[in-house]
C-alpha cells in the first residue's frame, strides 16, 4: 500500500514509518499540517495516518477538509487524546479508525491494513436535512419549520429523519417499522399510519401543499410540492 503519514513527532513518525516499510508498504511522511494537507489532496493514497496535534494546521481541520472535497481515502487518527469523547469527535469528523498513543506498531499496521481491505468509507450522512422550509438537525435532534421550532416525540423525530434520509423516494411501512420500531415483521396494526398522522399535524402548515405525501398501498414520501 501507498500510505501518507502526517506526524510531527520525529520519534513517533520514524518508528511508524519504519514499521510500515518493514511490513512491505510505501510511506510518505509529512511533519507539518499544511504540507500534509497538500500531499493528501494532490496525490492518491491507499490510507492516511493522521496525528491530531500538528504545527500550522491541526489534524481535525485536515480531515474535515479532505472529506469536504469528497475524498474518502481511509484515515486512521493517532492522538494522545484517548478518552471516549475525543474518539467520538474524531470518528464523527470523518475518521475511519482512532488509535490513542502510546500504541503497538503491530496493532497500527493491522488497523491500517484492515481499513484498506474495507475500502473507502461510505459518505457520511448529513447532519442537517432541508426540505422546502423544513429543517431537521440530526445532531441537535431539533426540527424547525419556517424558523419556528416544532416539538416532536423521539419516535416522531425518527420517522421524520427516516423520511428525510430518503427524501423524494418512497419509504414503505415495512421500512419505517424496521427503522423506527425495530420490527422485522408486520405486526398487523396501523401503528405507522397513526404516528405519521400525528407527525403531519405538527409539521404541515398548509394542507394544500403538504410535505408528507401518502403513496397508496406502499408508504410515504417526503418532498416539497
Amino acid at each position: 500500500m501507498h500510505i501518507l503519514l502526517i506526524e510531527d513527532d520525529d520519534r513517533v513518525g520514524g518508528y511508524v514509518a519504519k514499521g510500515l516499510r518493514e511490513a512491505g508498504h510505501i510511506v510518505d511522511r509529512c511533519a507539518d499540517g499544511r504540507q500534509g494537507l497538500l500531499r493528501a489532496t494532490s496525490e492518491n493514497y491507499d490510507a492516511i495516518i493522521l496525528d491530531r496535534m500538528l504545527p500550522s494546521l491541526d489534524g481535525m481541520t485536515i480531515l474535515q477538509t479532505i472529506r469536504g472535497t469528497g475524498d474518502m481515502t481511509p484515515v486512521l487518527i493517532l492522538s494522545a487524546l484517548g478518552d471516549v469523547d475525543e474518539r467520538v469527535k474524531g470518528l464523527r469528523a470523518g475518521g475511519d479508525d482512532y488509535l490513542p498513543k502510546p500504541f503497538s506498531i503491530t496493532e497500527l499496521i493491522a488497523r491500517v491494513e484492515g481499513m484498506a481491505r474495507r475500502g473507502p468509507a461510505a459518505p457520511a450522512q448529513p447532519t442537517t436535512y432541508r426540505i422546502a422550509d423544513l429543517e431537521i438537525d440530526r445532531l441537535g435532534r431539533t426540527v424547525h419549520r419556517s424558523g419556528v421550532r416544532i416539538e416532536l416525540t423521539a419516535r416522531e423525530f425518527r420517522i421524520l429523519e427516516c423520511l428525510a434520509s430518503h427524501a423524494g423516494r418512497v419509504v414503505t411501512r415495512s421500512m419505517l417499522l424496521e427503522s423506527v420500531w425495530d420490527y422485522h415483521f408486520d405486526p398487523q396494526t396501523n401503528i405507522v399510519d397513526q404516528h405519521v398522522s400525528k407527525l403531519r399535524q405538527k409539521i404541515e402548515l398548509d394542507p394544500v401543499r403538504p410535505l408528507i405525501h401518502t403513496v397508496r398501498g406502499s408508504g410515504y414520501v417526503l418532498r416539497a410540492g
